[in-house]
Order: C-alpha cells, then structure tokens, then sequence
C-alpha cells in the first residue's frame, strides 16, 4: 500500500476506528510499542548507557572469557538509536566510544587486521555523523585524541585515519 492511498484510508476512518488500529499495532507489533514508549518517555540516557555497557561487554566480558570483539553490535544500537531520533550528541557519543573501547582492546591484546579496518570504518561513520549534525566543537578533542592513540599504538591504515582527520580541519 503506498502512503497516498494509506492517507486515504485513514481520512475515511472515523476516529474511533483509528484509535483501534493504533492500539492494535501498538500491542501486535513491539518495534511500534518502543517506538511510542521511546516518544512518550525518551529516557536517551539511560539507552545510551545501556548500549555503552553491551559495547564494553563485548570487548571486555563479565560473564565468559573470551571477547567476541564485534563491531556490529554497536553498529546495530547506532543505527536504532538514528531511527528512533535520539539526540545527535547522544548518537556521536556512543559512535566514538565504541572506538575508545576498541582502542583500549587492541591496546591489550593482538589484534587481526581485520580489525583495524572495521575501526577505520567506525572513525570515518562517526565523523562523518559529527560533521554533518555540527557537533565539531564537542567532540574535536575526543576524536584528536582517538586519533593520536591509533598513531600511538601503530595501528594498520594509519593513513586511512589521518586523511578521514583531514576532513574535519
């Protein structure tokens, strides 16, 4: 169904049938009930310190031994967070945390390249999010000091990071 003929349908609704649907998608369907739960009650801090605690985990595990190191989980929160509108700063934040975290991992233990080249990939995601919401000013000397601790540990595609620095002089 395109969103014209949806308009439609719904303009020819009365409302209490409208409120139905609505209550029925809310309890049907739990991506439409965080979604109004997220809009009612944000409480962005609270999800980003969620979401920093299972990016840790994954680096640095309470309960098994071995990291699973992946990128992909705060790829995932990063994404959720950007659909259902959590503040940009808030967004930034978890992007260049994840990044501080690998580096204190990497800092720790051998690493495959691969690795680096997933981190690469975070680096140049989050300045590209920093640069295009504005958020420069706040977060110039996090990502400088990300970006001298990949110079410091002699990390693999170092010249990746420095022209993805180049874009925010």
């Amino acid at each position: 169904m395109s969103k014209r003929a949806l308009k439609k349908y719904l303009s020819e609704l009365p409302k209490e049938a409208i409120e139905e649907q609505m209550m029925d998608l809310y309890q049907r369907f739990p991506v439409v009930k965080e979604y109004y739960d997220f809009i009612f009650n944000p409480k962005e801090d609270k999800l980003v310190q969620d979401a920093k605690a299972k990016i840790s985990n994954e680096y640095f595990p309470v309960k098994r031994r071995r990291p699973k190191a992946r990128r992909s989980v705060a790829h995932k929160f990063i994404k959720h967070f950007v659909k259902l509108g959590v503040a940009p700063h808030l967004v930034a934040d978890t992007m260049l945390y994840n990044i501080e975290i690998a580096q204190l991992f990497a800092k720790e233990r051998n690493v495959p390249e691969a690795f680096y080249k997933s981190m690469l990939n975070s680096f140049n995601e989050a300045l590209q999010f920093v640069s295009i919401n504005a958020l420069l000013p706040d977060f110039k000397e996090r990502i400088v000091k990300i970006y001298a601790e990949t110079q410091e540990q002699n990390w693999a595609y170092a010249e990746g990071f420095s022209r993805a620095l180049d874009i925010i002089d």
